[in-house]
């Protein structure tokens, strides 16, 4: 029994160790089972965190592939802005061309204002202080580097030495845009990058800062001012509106500088205008309608003035070899509301609308060729030569096909060779031998009426010369074409030569004839050669010898003056008359009596009032036999009333420690001694007579009075003086 019990509690111990072993069995897998639980929990949010770790590095290298692409895309953009001038399609600017800093700066990454990369660069400090490159330099030359220095970069060396125009900034450029010229160094080539700046405009690379200010300043004078960068605003209009005598015209930028424009207009060249005005508003009165040509256009101010003054009486053409004058012209005939004629057909393209009382203006022809060409293709009644420089390679071609009894009008301004300043210049375009002498003016313009003559010679047409003035800044003469070889011969025997004393500048033209003299020097009325040892006389020219001015025409002339309000030249016209007539009455009554004289000019009968009020031109067909006749009447009538050459001046001829008289004075006292004389507009202070340089002096010398310097007796005599003077009425306003 002690045996059963024994075994009996053994069981049961053993039943209890099972249940033991089972629930810790059981406990142990529960703790397992939450070990591995927490275990899974664990990976799982090491892995998230890993693939946001993943997420956000591949993010950065994204922005720094994005980076490197725009920079690549920046530097591909550099060398596809190397723009060409050829192609008219705008394109965008290069890099190189910035309003401001900032915007260059936005090209380096340095001023985003994308929200993303702002947070990056708060989160990450490796992108916060990522460094950057410059936009205008390649690597080798700058390295990356941080913002600070990168904005010093940019400021010192790009933004200080760029170029302004229009508001942009053309900064200096170091990309390999603008590659020199391979060095060769032994076996090896090795190729300069220079630095260059980009032009705005045409889109040229200018290495120096110099020749870039020098090229856009070209642009500007040509009226190139008109961007190819799609970028670029649209510059202001570079044309102004000048106003002229009732005309309008566009002129631009540099318009008095004929090199750096294509469009030339000197607004000194007015009383040119008036002038030339005036002469075809004579012709008109002799005939209409007439076909008148300006050769040289430039603006067209010239053929808009004939048109606005003369109506439908005038068939205009104007001419230019430039084709932006010619588009220039177009332009101011549309503002002046005119039409335009381009080979004789009628533009439609003239959005200008035409006003009440303008339809009446006439149709104006533009043509674009060279001048000597359209004046060998047509003939004209009026041709005016205006080009710049000398005139003498258009002669030939305006005598070709003139019409008889036109006008050739003809302007130089070549005056450093008529004024003696380049004698060399003279010789080879005029064929003539000159100095700088007191009448050098009248000099130029007689050599100029020689170089016509001799060109309408060549064509058999002679000429008679209307007008020849010289200014300041240019020379005109006009003169009317005579048909025929016995007007040309008569007009080549008017070209001589001159012979000039240097000593006492006397002057006489040299006389006809063909034997060779052994002393020319008789000629002269001085005796300065038998007093003097050696040469003192030079031979000058050939010049032409006869008179600069037709009196008639001139009274014309100032009538059609007055009558169109052109004022400017209304005084200059009444001086050429006194020195045309050599008298110093002025009464010019240009609304006087009816009373009229009949005129002969170039076989033209010309009924003319005494005052030149009215003028009724009667024309004659002239035969062989009646030419001759009124020829030789016509010459006997211009020796007898014809001009003396050439004037002197009254201070170059002034005697030392003498008071001279005054100018007014000293013509009355010419004039009392029998002597003609007249004031010149040739020279302020010169007087036109025909008494010899020793009459002259000597009078001179009678009416001046010696120079006094204080003391009692001296301050008596010209209280004496001045009170006889003042008795016999001597003092006038001028010497007041």
């Amino acid at each position: 029994m002690a045996d059963q019990q024994a075994g009996l509690l053994l069981s049961r111990e053993q039943g209890c160790l099972e249940e033991e072993e089972e629930e810790e069995e059981e406990e142990e897998e529960e703790t397992d089972k939450l070990y591995v639980s927490r275990k899974m929990e664990t990976t799982q949010h090491g892995m998230e965190m890993i693939k946001k770790e993943i997420h956000i590095e591949e993010e950065e290298t994204v922005m720094q592939i994005e980076g490197e692409e725009k920079e690549q895309e920046i530097r591909k953009e550099t060398n596809r802005n190397l723009l060409d001038t050829s192609s008219e399609s705008p394109r965008e600017k290069h890099i190189s061309i910035q309003r401001t800093l900032a915007d260059l700066e936005k090209l380096a990454g340095m001023k985003e204002h994308d929200m993303t990369s702002a947070v990056l660069q708060k989160t990450d400090p490796h992108v916060a202080g990522r460094k950057k490159l410059c936009p205008l330099c390649p690597e080798d030359r700058f390295k990356a580097c941080y913002d600070h220095k990168l904005h010093r970069h940019l400021q010192n060396l790009h933004w200080k030495v760029s170029v302004e125009f229009e508001g942009y900034r053309m900064c200096i450029c170091h990309l390999p845009c603008h590659p020199l010229k391979p060095n060769v160094a032994g076996d090896q080539i090795s190729l300069k990058i220079g630095a260059h700046y980009h032009c705005i405009i045409c889109s040229a690379t200018v290495t120096r800062r110099t020749d870039m200010i020098g090229h856009v300043r070209r642009h500007v004078n040509k009226g190139e001012t008109e961007s190819r960068y799609s970028a670029a605003q649209a510059p202001k209009s570079t044309h102004e509106v000048l106003k002229e005598a009732d005309t309008d015209i566009q002129v631009l930028p540099n318009y008095c500088t004929p090199e750096k424009t294509d469009s030339y207009f000197n607004p000194k060249m007015k009383l040119n205008r008036q002038l030339t005005v005036c002469a075809l508003a004579v012709l008109v009165e002799e005939r209409k309608p007439l076909e008148c040509l300006d050769a040289f256009g430039a603006t067209g101010i010239m053929g808009l003035q004939w048109a606005k003054h003369l109506g439908n009486s005038v068939k205009v053409t104007i001419n230019d070899y430039n084709k932006n004058s010619v588009t220039m012209i177009h332009e101011n005939c549309h503002l002046n509301k005119m039409k335009v004629v381009t080979s004789s057909k009628e533009e439609d393209d003239c959005n200008e609308t035409v006003e009440e009382g303008e339809e009446n203006f006439p149709t104006i022809e533009v043509t674009q060729m060279d001048a000597n060409v359209i004046m060998h293709l047509r003939a004209f009644d009026f041709i005016h030569l205006d080009p710049f420089g000398s005139s003498v390679n258009y002669l030939d071609a305006a005598f070709r096909n003139v019409r008889n009894l036109g006008i050739v009008s003809v302007t130089s301004t070549d005056t450093s060779s008529l004024y003696a300043k380049a004698q060399h210049v003279a010789q080879r375009h005029y064929g003539c031998n000159i100095i700088r002498t007191e009448y050098y003016k009248e000099l130029a313009a007689r050599m100029v009426v020689a170089a016509v003559a001799r060109a309408a010679a060549r064509c058999n047409k002679g000429i008679e010369v209307l007008l020849a003035v010289a200014l300041e800044h240019f020379v005109l003469v006009q003169v009317r074409v005579l048909r025929g070889p016995t007007p040309a011969d008569d007009t080549v025997k008017k070209i001589q030569y001159l012979i000039h004393c240097q000593w006492c500048e006397e002057r006489v033209f040299k006389r006809e004839g063909n034997m060779i003299e052994e002393n020319p020097y008789w000629q002269l009325p001085c005796d300065c050669y038998s007093s003097m040892t050696g040469k003192t006389a030079v031979e000058l020219g050939p010049l032409w010898s006869g008179s600069l001015f037709n009196t008639g025409f001139l009274r014309r002339m100032l009538f059609e003056a007055v009558q169109y309000g052109l004022d400017d030249i209304q005084a200059l016209l009444k001086t050429l008359i006194c020195e045309a007539e050599c008298t110093t009455h002025k009464q010019f009554l240009i609304h006087g009596p009816s009373s009229h004289n009949r005129q002969e000019e170039c076989g033209v009968l010309i009924k003319t009032p005494d005052a030149a009020a009215d003028y009724c031109i009667i024309h004659e067909k002239r035969k062989s036999n009646e030419m001759t006749q009124n020829g030789a009447k016509r010459q006997k009538l211009e020796s007898n009333v014809e001009h003396p050459a050439f004037y002197y001046n009254i201070h170059r001829h002034s005697i030392k420690g003498m008071n001279m008289p005054k100018l007014n004075k000293f013509l009355l006292y010419l004039s009392q001694a029998g002597y003609r004389v007249s004031r010149t507009h040739f020279d302020p202070m010169g007087v036109r007579t025909d008494a010899p340089l020793e009459h002259f002096k000597s009078i001179l010398t009678k009416y001046s009075k010696p120079t006094y310097v204080g003391g009692q007796s001296e301050g008596s005599v010209h209280a004496s003086e001045d009170s006889q003077a003042g008795t016999q009425g001597e003092f006038t306003e001028e010497n007041l």
